[in-house]
């Protein structure tokens, strides 16, 4: 969930609530404001300067046969599958050097991640880069298959759950060219941009309106915890594991993309990320969490620290005004904060 706050076609809109019974008592089934696969705003084949096209055509033997465009995500950057003449298949990113050098930056980076991973995990894997009309591109594996679909079906859960046990347990000690890269700390990133409570009972930031019967005390209390858990915990955790970095390939197998945020921190606090949504659409989290390998050395209130963190991270910046990354970024994260917030107040006994 690192990345969700980072400055990254409309669709018709989904029913909002539905009853669900879960062990004994009704429950609403929340959907997220706007389908996943529906987020990002984007330049199509045709944006592209005619330089760069020329060069992807040069790499793809010819120019593509198809291009379907990325419709999910939260940055403005190009995003597609190529399709070559011969039926070649890859995933493009690109982005300018002159105005989205950040994305330049991003793009880079999760290459030299992708590379470093270890092998036969379900991830894409980069093809090449090139530079071309003031644009830098990489091209990944293009992976066949589909965004999970919400509500979650349970077997597309399943599989997104096994592929996470598999990364985790690839990443609880790391190859040395994957740390060489310098990756950040869930700690330190915890104390720079995630732990927010602690400024909303300072009076530094407003408190957020869903959070107004919320034991302010005890948000800053479990949020404060969460930078010594990160510390002590070695591995490495994706930072960024959410429905829309998944993809279900035609075998039912979950694939992990999008990479950039790779940090050291504990995989729990990616599987707490994730199991929002699965919250959300009225599947038992709790027993998911609690039976997921990753959660084996977990503290006991692991989750809690989790979902007190990720709430006021996303409450607080879904009221940052709006994003110029896309104009469904901050309803995303007022939905998955209000919900990181019900399933914690479930948890605690708060209504």
């Amino acid at each position: 969930m690192v990345g969700s706050l980072a400055e990254p076609t409309d669709a018709p809109p989904l029913p909002d609530r539905a009853p669900v019974r879960q062990h004994g008592a009704v429950r609403a089934i929340s959907l997220p404001p706007v389908p996943y696969g529906a987020t990002a705003v984007r330049p199509g084949w045709a944006d592209l300067p005619a330089g760069l096209r020329d060069a992807l055509a040069a790499r793809l033997g010819g120019p593509p046969a198809a291009v379907e465009v990325a419709g999910g995500g939260f940055t403005r950057g190009f995003a597609a599958v190529l399709t070559g003449p011969t039926g070649e298949r890859v995933f493009v990113k690109a982005a300018a050097l002159d105005g989205q050098r950040h994305l330049v930056d991003w793009y880079a980076h999760e290459a030299a991640i992708l590379a470093r991973l270890p092998a036969g995990l379900p991830v894409p894997r980069p093809r090449w880069a090139l530079t071309g009309s003031g644009w830098y591109a990489l091209a990944l594996d293009a992976i066949d298959g589909h965004t999970p679909r919400l509500p979650w079906e349970p077997a597309e859960l399943a599989a997104a759950l096994t592929t996470y046990a598999e990364v985790a347990a690839a990443l609880a000690d790391p190859p040395a060219d994957l740390v060489s890269l310098g990756l950040p700390r869930l700690a330190d990133l915890a104390r720079d941009d995630i732990l927010w409570w602690g400024e909303v009972a300072a009076g530094r930031e407003p408190l957020p309106e869903p959070a107004a019967r919320a034991p302010l005390a005890e948000l800053v209390a479990l949020e404060s915890r969460l930078p010594g858990y990160a510390d002590a915990t070695p591995g490495l955790a994706h930072g960024d594991l959410r429905v829309d970095n998944l993809l279900i390939d035609p075998h039912g197998r979950a694939w992990l993309c999008d990479w950039t945020w790779l940090c050291h921190g504990p995989a729990w606090f990616d599987l707490a990320g994730l199991l929002i949504t699965g919250y959300a659409t009225g599947l038992d989290a709790d027993a998911a969490f609690a039976g997921h390998p990753a959660t084996a050395q977990a503290p006991a209130d692991a989750l809690d620290v989790s979902l007190a963190a990720l709430a006021g991270y996303f409450l607080t910046g879904a009221a940052a005004g709006a994003s110029s990354a896309s104009p469904h970024l901050r309803s995303h994260q007022r939905w998955s904060g209000e919900q990181a917030l019900a399933w914690l107040a479930s948890r605690r006994h708060w209504t």
